[in-house]
């Protein structure tokens, strides 16, 4: 169980990672305004938030084979059987609703910083 965990959290860690990437590029092209590249971020970290806890609820419905974590799991530590496909989409679920939380704390971090930055520009 702890194998297939630390596997699912590096498949969909390194998924989130190169989304974040790109969250970052265009936060980078709004340089010249703080507070548009920050509204941005928030927007599309909201969204990545919302793309995760869908695939959360719809990991149910995948076949476990068609995953990438089941390809990076050793054929020894793939779970075998009904209850072990149940269990392997329930670990899945799990570390996408994880990242969900994460992504969702990143994104209202993100909108308080950018109100917090046309306040600031308000009372100056």
């Amino acid at each position: 169980m702890d194998k297939i965990y630390a596997v699912a959290v590096t498949c969909v860690g390194r998924a989130v990672m190169f989304g974040t990437l790109a969250i970052g590029l265009v936060m980078l092209s709004f340089s010249f305004d703080l507070a548009r590249a920050l509204m941005a971020g928030a927007f599309l970290t909201l969204v990545m938030a919302q793309i995760l806890i869908l695939k959360a609820q719809t990991t149910s419905r995948q076949k476990p084979g068609r995953t990438e974590t089941w390809n990076c799991l050793a054929p020894e530590a793939r779970p075998a059987g009904r209850h072990g496909r149940k269990i392997f989409l329930s670990i899945l679920a799990d570390v996408y609703m994880h990242f969900a939380t994460l992504s969702f704390a990143a994104g209202c971090s993100l909108f308080a910083a950018a109100m917090g930055v046309r306040l600031a520009r308000a009372l100056i």
